[in-house]
């Protein structure tokens, strides 16, 4: 899991720090983030302290109606060693006794513009996404017509000169040898490139070419929800390959399940337009089309009326 801290929030939404810069670096673990309502009225039993603490005018009008004593006592209260920070919204001010506080605990205080709910919104979305599993798979990632469609096989079996073919057709490239795989909810799977490899493929003979030079910047995009996994696997005479389709093979990534397919590779077949079919065969399926089970059926009854015509 990702690490992230309140100074990747400080400079991603461009926020500002008004006490406990010590603990800019504490690490926040859950997407979650609390508002602080309750706890200002004095209810501390299942307070969240691990979470970010969000304090709009809500809140902040209730706290200046408190006493002296409470106030202190909630802001106190409200500050941790473990909570990994406190953002206040809408530019409002920051009570003193907070500042004092966050500053006595090394508790990054933090001021945004932005409205609460807006702020909440993307603070959450930017946590979901940096906070999600993640694995690495050696494979390509090619969108497809849509469809993200993760191609893996051994060493050397064509993924990278597949995927090339498959740019050449007007597709677009999003990770190559390197698929940084999200989970950012179950069933959900979004690959990107490493950074340091982004827009980059390898082609045997040729070397390291970039996609987006070549070929424009419609040619690459920077991530994809994977929903097709294809394997390129050598042919192999004595296996008993897939010829109708009716079977679903299943492929595990982290807890979250997506199709796999297995393509044998042999001179003379093309892989790209195999590939680019079975995305668009795939996309069918899901509209509710399935060329399988429609001759599944179609054989069935020629057989059933066959079977009749004999007892006649």
């Amino acid at each position: 899991m990702a690490k992230v801290t309140a100074n990747d929030l400080l400079e991603e939404f461009q926020l500002e720090i008004l006490a406990g810069e010590e603990g800019i670096y504490r690490p926040i673990t859950t997407s979650d983030i609390s508002r602080p309502g309750i706890e200002m009225a004095g209810f501390f039993t299942y307070y969240p302290a691990k979470r970010l603490q969000l304090l709009g005018r809500t809140e902040l009008s209730f706290f200046e109606q408190l006493s002296n004593y409470d106030k202190e006592d909630r802001m106190e209260k409200l500050c941790t060693y473990d909570t990994p920070g406190i953002i206040i919204s809408r530019g409002l001010e920051a009570p003193k006794e907070l500042l004092a506080a966050a500053e006595k605990v090394g508790v990054p205080l933090l001021r945004s513009n932005m409205t609460t709910t807006r702020l909440s919104s993307s603070i959450t979305t930017f946590l979901d996404s940096h906070l999600a599993p993640m694995t690495a798979v050696h494979g390509v990632l090619v969108d497809i017509y849509g469809i993200g469609v993760l191609i893996t096989g051994n060493s050397g079996v064509g993924k990278s000169e597949t995927a090339l073919d498959l740019v050449r057709r007007g597709h677009r490239l999003v990770a190559d040898d390197s698929v940084e795989i999200r989970q950012v909810e179950e069933g959900t799977l979004v690959g990107r490139s490493p950074e340091l490899i982004q827009h980059l493929l390898e082609i045997r003979g040729l070397g390291i070419i970039n996609v987006m030079t070549l070929f424009g910047a419609g040619a690459v995009r920077p991530f994809k929800r994977i929903s097709l996994c294809i394997n390129l696997e050598l042919w192999d005479q004595n296996k008993a390959y897939d010829r109708l389709g009716l079977e679903e093979e299943k492929m595990k990534i982290i807890d979250s399940e997506i199709t796999k397919l297995t393509v044998p590779v042999r001179p003379g077949r093309n892989l790209a337009v195999i590939i680019e079919v079975a995305a668009m065969n795939f996309r069918l399926k899901r509209l509710g089309i399935d060329a399988a089970q429609e001759f599944s059926e179609r054989l069935t009854s020629v057989i059933e009326a066959g079977d009749h015509d004999e007892f006649q």
